[in-house]
This record gives structure tokens, C-alpha cells and sequence, in this order.
């Protein structure tokens, strides 16, 4: 097999200190080595699944007829055989069946065995509720430490410490036993140097916390950075990642996504919860050896953890399962889905159990509204989804060009001076503004909440005439002074937020984009629902309000603005559309919003889809390079798979094992002089008539292993994989069979197939690479990186960036 697009590519071994790769702006080591089986891998090298679970044993005596430890198992960076799995796992599920029947202790193993998927559900739901909540209580306290200390006790955060106090319900903020750092250290709380004072240890306090998050992740777990959901969806399409979803990066990525996001950075905590429940997912695995030993059952896992996280991070159990299919999955049946409701609803059910916000509800920013919205308000709904499609589309673009420059440039080298700096500035020009100095989870619960009689807010200061007020509505009313300030303030904030989560996306710390993406859809949301009050209210005798909005009617929610407003946000930046209309009426509790959400999702969907088709998480997996085969997007090109086969002309021919003529040196001289991860065997070199594939990893495993153990097994043994030995003069030394680990049946096409359909082949099947024949004899092998750098050349992209960068 001499060919380029079959070899690894810059690296020749996942154990090579030089190996790097570069996540989340992050240069990471590829030696990092976890404790945990590996999780997914592929590059340069693909290989076809062996014949070990699809063949059975031989019926001649055999020395491989007992599976070797290592044999059909995948090297780090390398991508599964979906095929392969799946027909193990068939195999396997056969085999329990059967013997079930022939006695007690083999039914009892069957039924444990089909039950384990269920518990192994409850244990993801149960662990990932129990994680969101500790992160929750834990950021909420260390937020608030940035601005004061409880007398009462420490470790009680700001409401909390207020909740005993006897203070007026107008004055719950300024109760005694919550001191500011001003207060405890100079005794006083007011005038110029008490200011000074809290915006110095402010500042100090998000430097500390953002040092100690970037250190830990620099020190003890690389891939504990970023958001996490690109590098999922590669490894949900069957990418190995060692060490990715391992036991040290869920222990570092826990504590520094408290860190960071206490830190005041424009960043969320939702996404790398979807991270925190994959690596629950992916550890509690390996209790259970029918996910243990087979990744794509693995797999199955991993979608429903995901599901587990989006449940926890946004209290939306129907919401993560939908995310789970729409946005991060590769390969969902629909056991799979049943298996994410059920710990979607689990993983909800514990973090509504363990109540960290103290309100019964599962995300701070909850809220419900009691007026209906009219049909002509769809003009502003439509308006914030073209805002949220502009601004989602601007974001990548500029994310992306300033992380393609972090990785060019020398400023990659030095992640922790950057994440210092980033955090200096966010928290100097965050203090002075009230709007951006509290947690942006706060600020999105401000943004939604529709004012009500004893709301202190500022945003809620109108000029109040109460005899028009009927029931618990309050009508529309004249904007006051502090309605006015909060407005050119939420500007203002608007504008920070927009450029700083830029450059804080893709640091390296658990950083998140929900969150941000949410509050610049929501100020936007705020702003133009609070100028369609004001209009409404001034003007309610004008021909578009006269219908509708009579005088001291309650006709506008700003509210329901703010929330429309995150939604295209949020959708132009991901390109969600059902799990985030989902995601947000979950979060609010009102179906009947269902309608303005779907339009401001869809506008925003189109409008950034005109100016660029990616979403960020796509984006990132193109500037990464991962082997990601994209299943959204058609392939329509006339070309064909002779085009796109190893080798091409003028290179040399494919490297070939022939079934019964090559000694072990012959074999072991192969394996020396070529990187490719698997061999074509022929029945010889002159018929090139194909037999099978074999796996590099299992031939190095098989011969090593008979050359300790099987008698007479020397250099100029011949290797044979057929289930007769060819017969040799009686002096030769004994032959080594390796049928077992051969896999007869990989997949073929002809030379004038249409890569339309070869493309589609490798989506919907999985497959690491597939053979090309022409009249039955073997021509050339096209492999999953060949189709990745065959679409970036049609498309005019540079195909040699389908590697680790």
C-alpha cells in the first residue's frame, strides 16, 4: 500500500514526544497519558476492521484461536471500524442468547447484561447532577467572594447570607452580615477610596482565580481547555482521543471551570458540562465490559452523556436529548435515544435535588411571563434574529482568524500570560459597569425578568401610577431616570461583550459559549424591548398599536425581547435550531413563546448560514484538522474513486501480504519500511487478486506474541491466512497462521464508482477506509482521510490541513 494518503501524515508514533496537537488554541502533548483504555483515533493511518469478530475461529489448530490481549484494539489518534464494532457486539449479544438457554446462572448473565445499559444511565445522571451541582454552589460563592465575605460564615455566598437577616425585602441586597472588602478593611463602604479599594481586590480575585484555572489545566490536564463539544463530536464519529475523556481531565476540568468562570471572563459553564459528562460517561464504562470492549457501544454512551450535560447545564432534559441528535452525534438509534431521555431525566432530577440556587428551579436565570404576545411583534422577533444571524456570523469569523493566529504565531506559546492579560482587561473595564461586573448568569436572569410592583432593579424604575393597575400586571408605564441610565450602561455592556468573548473563546480554560452568546442576544433583546415599550406607550393612538395596546394596558414584555433576543444569539453562533427552541422554553416554561422563538432561530439560521455555512464548533474542527466526515453537507462533484484512490500515477505500486508465500522477515520488513496502519492481502503479487485486509497493529501483536510462544517460529517462518498450510519441502521451519486476524469481507467498490456515492458510504457506514478493484483485482485503497482532503480540494480549501495541525 505505497501511498501517501495512507501514511501518518507529520507523525510517524502516538508515544513520539515531538507528536503535538493543537486544541482550544492549547499546544498539547500527545504523550499525555491517562490511565483510562483508549478512547478513539485515526490519521494518516486508517485500517478496515479485522476478521477477529466477523470470521470466527479456525477449525485447524490455530494459535490464535483465543483473542490476543491488544488484537483488534485501536492506537491513540487513530479512527474506529463502525462495522467492525457493531458486528462484535452482534456477535457477542448472539452468543449470551444461546447460552441463556442452558442454564440459570447463564439467564441471570443475560439479563444483567441487557439491564447494564440502564444502570449504567442512572450512574452517568446520578454523577453528572451531582458535578453541575457542586459547580454551580461552588461559582456562585467565589463569584460573590470577588465583592465581599458573609460575617455568618464563609463559605454562604451573598443571597444566601442574607436569607436569616431581618433587613426590609426592598434592602435584601444590604443586609449586616455581608460585608464588601471596603467595609471589613477600612469599616466604611462609601466614598472615593472604599471604591478603590473593591475594584482592586476585584480585580485581584479574577486574576487569581484565572492563573490557578490556567496553570492547572497547563499543568496537570491539557485537554481540560476549551469548550470541549468540537473534540466530542469528532470522537462521537469515531476519532480516538486517549486521555481526552479520562479521570484527570473530569477532575481538572471540574475545578477550573469553577475557577474560570468565577473569574468574571466572558465564558459559560454549559458546554464544558456536556465535556464533564462524556468523561463521567466514558469512565463509568469501563465498569461494564460490553462498553469496556467496544467503542462504538461506547459511543451509544457518550451521546447519552452528553444529553446528561445539556440537561444539567440548562435544566432542560427534552432539550439535551435533542442537542445529543441535532448537534453532537454521529450515531443515534433510537435505543440510544430512549437510553438520553432516561439519563437526561436522571442527571435533572439530582440537580433539582440538590437545589443550588435555593429556588426549586434548575438554572438561575428561570422565569415566567403572563402576557401574550401580539402577531405584528414578530417584526422585532424577526429584527433580532437578523441581529443574532449578523452577530453569529461575525463572531466565527473573527474567533476563528484570531485562533488560527494564536496557533501561528508565537502567541500560542504562552497560554498563561494571555489568559492573565485577557482577564485584566474584561475585569478593569467589567467593575465599573454593575451590568457587567455580576455574573453573566445574573445578568441574563435580570434581562428576562419582567418587572414586577416590588422589583428594585433599575431596570424596572418607570414612573409608577397604580390606579390603573389591575391584578399582578402592571401596565405599560413612562420609562424613569433609572430606566434611561440602565439603558446606555446595558450599551455600553453590549459592546464589551461583543469583542471580549472573541479573544476569551479558545484560551486555554474551560470556557463555554452559551452563556455569552445568550447575554449579547439578550441586552440586544432588552434594548429594543424596552424602545417598543416606550413607543408603545407614547404612541398607543399610532395605526400599528391602536388594534391592540390601548392606554394602561400591559401590551409589551421586554422580557420576552431579552429572551427572544439570547435564542438568535445563540442560534446564529451554533446553528441549533429545534434543541435550542426546545433548550429555551424549557428554561422559561412558556409554550405559548414557542412561536417567536422559532422565528427569531430560523431568521438567525438563514442569515448566518448566507454569510458563512459553518457553525463554531465545525469551525473549530476544520482549523484543528480532525478527520470530522460532516453529514449535513452534500457532496456533488463528478468525480470518481480512481481519481481519489492510493496510488496515483507515477507513484509506487500498493504495498501488498500475499495469502501464503511471505516469511515473518518479509512481513516484519514491510512493517518496518512503510506507516500504514493496514495491508491489502492478495493471493499473490502477479493475480493481485484480493483475500482480505489485515491490520498492521494486529500482525506486529501476532507475530511478537507467536514468536514467544509457539515452538519453531523463526525468521524464516512462512505466514500463511489461508486455512490450509501451502505445502513447503519437510525441513522448512513451522508456519505461522494468522487467519483469525483477517478480516475477509472489507469493503470493495470499483475503480468508476461515484465519489458521491463512496462519500456517502464512509458517512452512513463509518468505515476507516474502503478497496478499490477493478475486474476483482486490487487497483488501490481510498481511506477516510483521502475523501476529508479529496472534499477540502473541491471545495477549494488546502487538503493538507486534514491532519493534526
Amino acid at each position: 500500500m505505497d501511498q501517501k494518503g495512507y501514511r501518518r501524515g507529520s507523525f510517524q508514533s502516538s508515544t513520539s514526544d515531538e507528536d503535538m496537537l493543537e486544541i482550544a488554541g492549547a499546544s498539547l502533548d500527545f504523550s499525555v497519558a491517562d490511565d483510562d483504555p483508549p478512547l478513539d483515533r485515526e490519521m494518516g493511518g486508517f485500517s478496515s476492521y479485522n476478521g477477529g469478530g466477523m470470521n470466527g475461529t479456525s477449525t485447524m489448530m490455530d494459535f490464535l484461536e483465543e483473542p490476543l490481549p491488544g488484537v483488534g484494539t485501536y492506537e491513540d489518534f487513530n479512527t474506529i471500524d463502525w462495522v467492525r464494532e457493531k458486528s462484535r457486539d452482534r456477535d457477542r449479544h448472539r452468543e449470551i442468547t444461546s447460552r441463556s438457554k442452558e442454564s440459570t446462572w447463564a439467564l441471570i448473565h443475560s439479563v444483567s447484561d441487557a439491564f447494564s445499559g440502564w444502570l449504567l444511565m442512572l450512574l452517568i445522571g446520578l454523577l453528572a447532577g451531582s458535578l453541575a451541582g457542586l459547580i454551580d454552589i461552588s461559582a456562585h460563592w467565589m463569584t460573590d467572594l470577588k465583592e465581599g465575605v458573609c460575617l455568618a460564615g464563609f463559605w454562604f455566598n451573598h443571597e444566601h447570607c442574607c436569607w436569616k437577616s431581618n433587613t426590609a425585602f426592598t434592602d435584601r441586597d444590604k443586609c449586616p452580615e455581608w460585608k464588601s472588602w471596603s467595609q471589613l478593611i477600612l469599616g466604611d463602604g462609601e466614598g472615593a477610596f472604599a471604591y478603590i479599594l473593591n475594584y482592586f481586590m476585584y480585580v485581584i480575585w479574577a486574576l487569581l482565580f484565572s492563573l490557578l484555572a490556567v496553570l492547572l489545566v497547563k499543568g496537570f490536564a491539557p485537554y481540560a481547555c476549551g469548550s470541549g463539544i468540537p473534540e466530542i463530536k469528532t470522537i462521537l464519529s469515531g476519532f480516538i482521543i486517549r486521555g481526552y475523556l479520562g479521570k484527570w481531565t473530569l477532575i481538572i476540568k471540574t475545578i477550573t471551570l469553577v475557577l474560570a468562570v468565577s473569574s468574571g471572563l466572558s465564558l459559560g459553564k454549559e458546554g464544558p458540562l456536556v465535556h464533564v459528562a462524556c468523561c463521567c460517561g466514558n469512565i463509568l464504562c469501563h465498569l461494564f465490559t460490553k462498553y469496556r470492549k467496544n467503542e462504538a457501544k461506547r459511543r451509544e454512551v457518550l451521546s447519552a452523556a452528553a444529553a446528561a450535560g445539556v440537561s444539567v447545564a440548562f435544566g432542560a432534559p427534552i432539550g439535551g436529548v435533542l442537542f445529543s441528535l441535532e448537534e453532537v452525534s454521529y450515531y443515534f438509534p433510537l435505543k440510544t435515544l430512549w437510553r438520553s431521555f432516561f439519563a437526561a431525566l436522571v442527571a435533572a432530577f439530582t440537580l433539582r435535588s440538590i437545589n443550588p440556587f435555593g429556588n426549586s428551579r434548575l438554572v438561575l436565570f428561570y422565569v415566567e411571563f403572563h402576557m401574550p404576545w401580539h402577531l405584528l411583534e414578530l417584526v422585532p422577533f424577526i429584527l433580532l434574529g437578523i441581529f443574532g444571524g449578523l452577530w453569529g456570523a461575525f463572531f466565527i469569523r473573527s474567533n476563528i482568524a484570531w485562533c488560527r493566529r494564536r496557533k501561528t504565531t508565537k502567541l500560542g506559546k504562552y497560554p498563561v500570560l494571555e489568559v492573565f492579560v485577557v482577564t485584566a482587561i474584561t475585569a478593569v473595564l467589567a467593575f465599573p459597569n454593575e451590568y457587567t461586573r455580576m455574573s453573566t448568569s445574573e445578568l441574563i436572569s435580570e434581562l428576562f425578568n419582567d418587572c414586577g410592583i416590588l422589583d428594585s432593579s433599575k431596570l424596572c424604575e418607570y414612573v409608577n401610577d397604580f390606579n390603573s393597575t389591575k391584578g399582578d400586571d402592571l401596565p405599560d408605564r413612562a420609562a424613569g431616570p433609572g430606566v434611561y441610565t440602565a439603558m446606555w450602561q446595558l450599551a455600553l455592556a453590549l459592546v464589551m461583550k461583543v469583542f471580549i468573548t472573541i479573544f476569551t473563546f479558545g484560551m486555554k480554560v474551560p470556557s463555554g459559549l452559551f452563556i455569552p452568546s445568550m447575554a449579547v442576544g439578550a441586552i440586544a433583546g432588552r434594548l429594543l424591548g424596552v424602545a417598543m415599550e416606550q413607543l408603545a406607550y407614547y404612541h398607543h393612538d399610532w395605526a400599528i398599536f391602536s388594534g391592540w395596546c390601548s392606554q394602561g394596558a400591559d401590551c409589551i414584555t421586554p422580557g420576552l425581547y431579552a429572551m427572544v433576543g439570547a435564542a438568535a444569539c445563540l442560534g446564529g453562533v451554533t446553528r441549533m435550531t429545534v434543541s435550542l427552541v426546545v433548550i429555551m422554553f424549557e428554561l422559561t416554561g412558556g409554550l405559548e413563546y414557542i412561536v417567536p422563538l422559532m422565528a427569531a432561530a430560523m431568521t438567525s439560521k438563514w442569515v448566518a448560514d448566507a454569510i458563512g455555512r459553518e457553525g463554531i464548533y465545525d469551525a473549530h474542527i476544520r482549523l484543528n484538522g480532525y478527520p470530522f466526515l460532516e453529514a449535513k453537507e452534500e457532496f456533488s462533484h463528478k468525480t470518481l474513486a480512481m481519481d481519489v484512490m492510493r496510488p496515483r500515477r507515477n507513484d509506487p505500486p500498493l504495498t501488498v501480504i500475499t495469502q501464503d508465500s511471505m516469511t515473518v522477515e518479509d512481513v516484519e520488513t514491510i512493517i518496518n519500511d512503510t506507516t500504514y496502519s493496514g495491508y491489502p492481502v492478495v493471493v499473490s503479487r502477479e493475480s493481485q487478486r484480493l483475500v482480505g485486509f489485515v491490520l498492521r497493529r494486529d500482525l506486529i501483536i501476532s507475530i511478537e506474541n507467536a514468536r514467544k510462544k509457539q515452538d519453531g517460529i523463526v525468521s524464516t517462518s512462512v505466514i500463511y491466512f489461508t486455512d490450509h498450510s501451502p505445502p513447503l519441502p519437510p525441513s522448512s521451519p513451522s508456519m505461522l497462521k494468522l487467519r483469525s486476524i483477517l478480516d475477509l469481507s472489507p469493503f470493495t467498490v470499483t475503480d468508476q464508482t461515484p465519489m458521491e456515492i463512496v462519500v456517502d458510504i464512509f458517512r452512513k457506514l463509518g468505515l476507516r477506509q474502503c478497496l478499490v478493484t477493478h475486474n476483482g483485482k486490487l487497483l488501490g485503497i481510498i481511506t477516510k482521510k483521502d475523501v476529508l482532503k479529496h472534499i477540502a480540494q473541491m471545495a477549494n480549501q488546502d487538503p493538507d490541513s486534514i491532519l493534526f495541525n
